[in-house]
């Protein structure tokens, strides 16, 4: 089943100036995505953020796929 990234990430105006970050954290999803990219594991991230919940990563990289689908950015060749 496709993992409903909606139900773990939100955006509101008064928390972290609407950047998307997980439900019922302060935790940013560009964070983890850029840990990811970086090469930090799951269990790091869990280790270093304990409040991140266990959906987490799985709703971030949902996320990012959608996003990379809805917006074309281009790159240079």
């Amino acid at each position: 089943a496709r993992m409903r990234w909606q139900e773990h990430i939100v955006s509101t105006p008064d928390t972290l100036h609407g950047a998307p970050r997980f439900r019922a954290t302060r935790i940013p999803v560009s964070l983890v995505l850029e840990h990811l990219a970086a090469g930090v594991t799951v269990e790091e991230l869990h280790r270093q953020y304990p409040t991140l919940p266990s959906e987490a990563v799985p709703a971030a990289l949902a996320y990012a796929a959608e996003l990379a689908r809805e917006r074309i950015v281009r790159i240079p060749a």
